[in-house]
């Protein structure tokens, strides 16, 4: 019967995510672009995490499918003019901007990028020129789609505004000419479109918006693509350049792109392990391991937990065998598509299932306020097998957020295992307690 409704659970996540995919436009025929962020299913189902590792469209495809509200935060905002004798030295929102300025934003997903440069491109729109005004790049089909219903929803008391999508596989006719106003599309698509097809005069555009900067760097192409399309724009066109992170290569690419900016970066603050608890638990096998594991939420109530596991096979088992002992999983692994990676988040948020079995995919930029407890499974290590802190602080970094406590409990089953853990404690300086769950007094006493 447990072994039923797992199987009913993956037949509802497999539900859900149909209602999550029709990112498609309205019934027009277009073929999903090739640059587009597909993850590949394997037939290894040995693949670790490290090997799964998201490439950044698909990522960033994830974080604007789950976040669909703006995210609450307290991080300071850095603004810098490129004047400091300007008055716009001491701006501190992009309000008292006043736009039009040439713009260069860095912040992380769901703090509202996409709603500034659509209201940028807005704001500028001469509905009754029938011809495109503003041009905004995606890195690939997905996130432009995404992009796309954002311009809808806030351009729907707009009648009079049309927005065409430049994706591969929109087939215009040779010599035609484009009415939209306002242009979204991926850069290769769209430097045809300006140049060899002539399907729009750039020398009109009012607005040009390059989004998820960062990503559209890490593809083959784009960047180059991008650089010769902003060079066929007038002087006087409004320059927005977007990225969720600032490494150096986006600065470089940023600088080419946006002449003369103001730069707005949001301060990122640091993930801390202050809040949460964590203890390691010694074993000497997986089935150890999971009888470690039947022996927490025996003795302690757990509101969710998320439980990482280094290979696929890995976590495919230990869901399954939690599912057998009653408990209401999800599972999460690189080879789904991005849109059933979202529905089984958002199941997971909604409370639908208690326990979310993920390998590394998901270790990032999901909030879900009621997961109380972390379990690594596997501890993460990179390809050489050294310990993988950033990873792991991120795992951790599931629990003790929203201001709560939080707990983290390291699976220990070899002596290999047990010297990464001690490197994890000296990178952090944080000392990580043996926990003996086979003592139930000990464990009630970790969750007061």
């Amino acid at each position: 019967m447990a072994t039923d409704s797992w199987a009913l659970a993956v037949d509802e996540q497999e539900a859900a995510a149909e209602s999550l995919s029709n990112l498609h436009l309205k019934e027009e025929k277009i073929k999903p672009d090739t640059n587009g962020a597909v993850v590949k299913t394997s037939a290894n189902a040995e693949k670790t995490d490290e090997e799964e590792k998201e490439d950044r469209a698909a990522q960033s495809l994830l974080n604007k499918l789950i976040r669909s509200n703006l995210v609450d935060n307290t991080n300071q905002v850095e603004v810098l003019q490129r004047d400091p004798n300007s008055p716009l030295y001491s701006v501190k929102s992009f309000e008292e901007l006043r736009l039009p300025q040439n713009l260069i934003a860095q912040s992380q997903s769901g703090t509202g990028k996409t709603a500034a440069f659509v209201l940028a491109m807005l704001s500028q729109v001469e509905p009754a020129n029938k011809y495109p005004q503003c041009l905004c790049l995606s890195p690939t089909y997905e996130l432009a789609l995404q992009t796309g219903k954002v311009i809808e929803q806030m351009g729907k008391f707009y009648p009079e505004l049309k927005l065409a999508y430049a994706v591969r596989g929109n087939k215009l006719e040779r010599g035609q000419k484009i009415s939209e106003q306002i242009v979204i599309g991926t850069p290769g698509t769209v430097l045809d479109w300006c140049s060899k097809l002539k399907f729009i005069d750039p020398k009109k555009i009012k607005v040009f918006v390059l989004d998820e900067a960062d990503v559209m760097i890490a593809t083959q192409g784009h960047q180059d693509q991008s650089i010769r399309i902003q060079r066929m724009l007038p002087r006087n066109c409004q320059m927005l350049l977007f990225s969720a992170t600032f490494e150096d290569s986006v600065w470089k690419f940023a600088q080419k792109v946006v002449p003369d900016p103001n730069v707005i970066k949001l301060k990122r603050e640091e993930e801390t392990l202050d809040t949460i608890k964590q203890y390691y638990v010694l074993c000497s096998s997986r089935d150890e391991k999971f009888q470690a594991l039947c022996n927490l939420y025996g003795a302690i109530t757990i509101a969710q937990a998320m439980i990482f596991c280094h290979t696929r096979k890995t976590a495919s088992w230990l869901a399954a065998e939690l599912s057998k002992e009653g408990h209401q999983v999800a599972l999460l692994s690189g080879e789904m598509m991005v849109e059933q990676r979202a529905a089984v988040i958002e199941r997971f948020r909604e409370g639908k299932e208690k326990v979310l079995v993920t390998t590394n995919v998901c270790a990032r930029g999901i909030d879900v306020e009621q997961v109380s407890v972390v379990i690594n499974f596997d501890l993460p290590v990179d390809k050489d097998r050294n310990p993988d802190n950033e990873t792991y602080l991120h795992r951790i970094g599931r629990t003790g957020r929203f201001g709560k406590r939080g707990l983290a409990v390291n699976m220990v089953d070899s002596k290999h295992s047990m010297n990464i853990l001690n490197r994890i404690q000296e990178h952090f300086n944080k000392k990580i307690e043996r926990l003996d769950t086979d003592d139930l007094d000990e464990i009630e006493k970790i969750a007061n």
